[in-house]
């Protein structure tokens, strides 16, 4: 494989690493049987526990919605170690970030504000271009991660900068596969997680994989598919997680513009995502299951007749459930619980 030079924004510069071998040479791909079931394997590294694990994470989201002030908060958490969102414990360790639609002056001043005088990480390393994967950008970034033997994460802002044309003849599906492939090779290599940052369709879908840029060949090929979408309510944002590794939950987010940061709120999704006197309801019935409307309104304080058309928007709504008479609250799975 050939060395292809790129000059990493790094506190040090290591000496250039011997070309590294072909995947398939260190990892083992065939078992019989009764040797896999007698395997030990360890379990996933997380870069960030329950969201990023190892593997290729693509994290997509509308134009303007936070996606590269969420990827880079969260590589600046990551290299420095402590917490990610304010919320999530995380080991610190070497992180990448290619912030191919950024200039160095643009990202110095998005980490002074999200740094807020704390002093930069210096594991953390920054590029603002990278050749496309196919032309070398994969040899670069693979000699990155020899370079740093225990490195927690590598953030590719935006995906489409570097995925490189597609094979003559290939099919959309067929060249969305083997675009992210470049990518899954060197997360599977050194067991680490890899997150591509990418866009979603205009059309809105029940389905939050669906609303994914491009073809099913983008999430079928990415280990987890997280989908940052603007919510309405408290929050400013939910995040859509789902993945090998990774229950498929959400997440709801509030951004901090004065410091560029995301925080992870506690609670299920729906308690930050609709209205007071629906949060009230909710609450309620959570903690009363089957609670009929005059109960509700009685240990509420809300008038009866708001409580009764309240219930009966949220039972359309699925926030409730009728059950005898009475109401129940969807279980945490069902309601898009933290998993």
């Amino acid at each position: 494989m050939t060395n292809v030079p790129l000059h990493f924004y790094s506190a040090q510069a290591p000496p250039e690493p011997n070309p590294i071998q072909p995947a398939q040479q260190r990892i083992r791909t065939a078992w019989t049987a009764d040797e896999l079931m007698a395997t030990e394997f360890p379990d996933p590294k997380w870069a960030v526990p329950g969201l990023i694990s190892e593997g290729v994470n693509l994290l997509a989201g509308p134009p303007k919605v936070g996606k590269s002030w969420l990827s880079l908060g969260l590589a600046l958490s990551v290299a420095a170690g402590g917490t990610a969102m304010d919320t999530v414990p995380v080991e610190g360790g070497p992180v990448l970030y290619l912030a191919l639609e950024d200039t160095a002056r643009r990202l110095k001043t998005r980490m002074g504000k999200m740094l807020a005088g704390t002093r930069a990480p210096s594991n953390l390393t920054l590029a603002t271009s990278c050749p496309s994967l196919p032309q070398g950008g994969s040899e670069a970034i693979a000699q990155w991660a020899e370079r740093n033997p225990d490195a927690r994460m590598i953030v590719i802002d935006v995906f489409a900068k570097i995925r490189g044309t597609s094979a003559p003849g290939a099919s959309a599906y067929d060249a969305d596969y083997a675009a992210v492939g470049h990518v899954k090779r060197i997360a599977d290599h050194y067991g680490i997680a890899v997150v591509l940052v990418h866009h979603v369709r205009k059309a809105a879908s029940d389905d939050f994989l669906a609303e994914v840029s491009g073809t099913n060949g983008l999430a079928g090929a990415a280990d987890a598919t997280l989908v940052l979408k603007r919510a309405r309510g408290k929050a400013d944002g939910v995040l859509h997680v789902t993945g090998r590794d990774v229950d498929e939950s959400e997440y709801a987010l509030r951004f901090f513009p004065e410091v560029g940061a995301w925080h992870l709120l506690e609670g299920p999704v729906a308690e930050h995502t609709i209205g007071d006197t629906r949060v009230t309801i909710l609450r309620y019935v959570r903690e009363n299951p089957g609670a009929r409307p005059k109960q509700i309104a009685e240990g509420t304080g809300l008038e009866a007749a708001l409580v009764r058309q309240t219930c009966s928007r949220m039972a359309t709504d699925v926030q409730l459930i009728r059950k005898d008479g009475g109401y129940i609250a969807p279980s945490e799975s069902e309601n898009g619980g933290q998993g």
